[in-house]
């Protein structure tokens, strides 16, 4: 009779040397510059990761403050605190982390971290297959997943997620042996607690390209896209791409003919116009739309939206 190998990988390790530590995590996040010190607690780390390709739990402590730079790359993250805290995404749309909530990594692009004296669990899903399950739920093409680390789950979809993560962490940490099948069944579950937890939007697959955009210029309209519901600018899409804000502009000058600005701010006009025909005139204000998708200048904003479109907007809310 032959046993089946248990799928699970597993890595563990701790100790007392800060400089050990702070490589370790570098290479664990795939980050350089992160930079540690010591905090009123004798120092120490541990660092544990158990599962497999499709979905891992990881478990850290660390008793000393670390700051740094990461991205979640081919990776969805869930992180959660048990003691300890700090700032996410440092900068840019800053969220204090503390015990009691948990939070997605930031989607899409690099973020800051300041934090200290951690007991942190995370659930970390394949980009492939979260999308993947994400897809069927939704009905749509596989695309990638934008989540608003801002926003706070609900306390009743929060329950639901807790209530499965403690399931899938009986299975994929536990002592017992463990099919592939019943792994898969774990995790497929677990990702659809997740996103029905995690507030989330999907960036159309069928996106339409300016004609002429290749390469970075395709992947900052991509960008823009996926990102025009928060509050990036032309400086942060020049830094997802790997390009100053000279070499964007000239990029999107010499490819599509018109500002790297001036595609953004019709990207989100787009979107208000999607709004406005969704919307009855009697549950929003053409106002409150605006503002929500960064147009704080009323007055501009439906002249922008006039000449782009060849009517007013209080026209398409009242059509």
């Amino acid at each position: 009779m032959n046993v089946e190998p248990d799928p699970r990988n597993s890595f563990e390790t701790s100790g007392a040397d800060l400089e050990a530590a702070i490589q370790m995590y570098e290479d664990a996040y795939e980050s350089v510059g992160f930079q540690a010190e010591r905090t009123e607690r004798p120092f120490s780390y541990r660092f544990r990761v158990t599962g497999d390709e499709t979905m891992s739990f990881r478990s850290t402590r660390f008793d000393a403050r670390m700051q740094g730079e990461l991205e979640s790359g081919d990776e969805y993250v869930v992180m959660w605190l048990a003691d300890g805290g700090g700032t996410v995404d440092v900068g840019r749309q800053e969220v204090a982390f503390t015990p009691g909530t948990p939070m997605m990594f930031p989607t899409g692009r690099p973020f800051a971290f300041d934090l200290q004296d951690l007991r942190q669990s995370l659930v970390q899903f394949d980009r492939t297959f979260l999308e993947g399950v994400a897809a069927e739920e939704h009905g749509t093409q596989p695309a990638p997943l934008v989540f608003d680390h801002t926003q706070p789950p609900r306390r009743e979809d929060l329950r639901g997620w807790n209530a499965q993560v403690r399931r899938a962490a009986e299975t994929v940490l536990g002592e017992a042996p463990v099919s592939q099948l019943v792994l898969a069944e774990t995790a497929r579950d677990t990702a659809l607690a997740l996103l029905r937890t995690f507030p989330h939007t999907v960036l159309a697959p069928d996106i339409t390209l300016p004609q002429g955009a290749t390469g970075r210029v395709r992947e900052a309209v991509e960008y823009m896209h996926a990102f025009a519901h928060t509050p990036i600018s032309t400086t942060d899409v020049a830094e997802h791409v790997g390009l100053s804000v000279r070499g964007l502009q000239q990029a999107f000058q010499r490819q599509v003919g018109t500002a790297p600005n001036a595609m953004l701010r019709g990207i989100r006009l787009d979107r208000v116009r999607e709004e406005l025909r969704r919307s009855s005139p009697g549950d929003v204000t053409v106002a409150a739309i605006a503002v929500r998708w960064g147009f704080a200048h009323l007055g501009r904003f439906s002249g922008a939206y006039a000449s782009r479109f060849g009517e007013y907007p209080r026209d398409t809310l009242h059509a």
